[in-house]
């Protein structure tokens, strides 16, 4: 193989997210392998390269990551810049320890570039700080939509509820009643603050506010649609104070 593959992170959606290191990749490369996530504004700094759509949506066919490691194995067989380029960060539930795995048992020279994962910058954008001494000293990143092969859900939810001050639940808008419920009886308080976010750092962003037991409810009436992230805590009550970009 005389190429080497970049798992490049393309960060939440605004451009300006983007790291040095990902938008020099960008212009160096080859090929570009995107996922649905990434935007218009990150995509138009791979000039020269070939862009190449490997994206899939919550519900696919799983085997459909089969088809993109192919894809990669193939054009790092033919060309010297590959880069895989995934929404927010690569390995921040983006599957980029999987496909640094399987790009490993090749023998094919991979990188890995970090970016700012919309967990993050979205919470960020929205005014909502993830941590907050007088409000929040831990926080924990939580997908909402887990492996569909798997025999029975990992995630423990009525566990979680007490876990940490704040919780950001990524992938789990579709979910959000019944994750809402679990935390609920797991003992968090229903009326704990909470935010959904779509489109996070881009020009569509929209905020929903409300709190753990209001907060599915309100997304639905709201019409919220993916991509989205979900922050529950007292840190989502800062918003009205501290949000900039509205």
């Amino acid at each position: 193989m005389r190429g080497r593959v970049y798992l490049v992170g393309a960060g939440p959606g605004d451009p300006g997210l983007l790291t040095l290191r990902a938008a020099e990749l960008l212009a160096r490369a080859d090929v570009v392998l995107y996922d649905r996530l990434v935007s218009r504004g990150v995509l138009a700094l791979a000039r020269g390269a070939k862009k190449v759509y490997v994206g899939r949506a919550v519900g696919d066919d799983p085997s459909h990551q089969e088809t993109t490691n192919e894809a990669m194995a193939r054009y790092a067989g033919s060309h010297r810049v590959v880069v895989r380029l995934k929404g927010g960060d690569p390995v921040m539930f983006g599957r980029g320890g999987e496909e640094a795995q399987f790009l490993r048992g090749l023998g094919i020279r991979y990188e890995i570039v970090p970016g700012i994962t919309s967990g993050i910058g979205s919470a960020t954008y929205a005014g909502i700080p993830l941590t907050h001494r007088g409000h929040s000293s831990s926080v924990v990143f939580v997908t909402g939509h887990e492996d569909p092969t798997k025999r029975r859900e990992s995630v423990k939810w009525r566990r979680l509820a007490r876990s940490a001050d704040t919780i950001v639940v990524m992938m789990g808008l579709s979910r959000l009643p019944l994750i809402c419920e679990m935390l609920e009886s797991g003992g968090l308080d229903g009326s704990t603050p909470a935010a959904v976010i779509t489109d996070g750092t881009t020009k569509r962003q929209k905020v929903i506010e409300g709190d753990l037991s209001s907060i599915a409810s309100r997304a639905r009436r709201a019409g919220a649609r993916p991509p989205a992230i979900v922050v529950i805590g007292g840190v989502a009550s800062l918003r009205g104070e501290l949000a900039w970009r509205r």
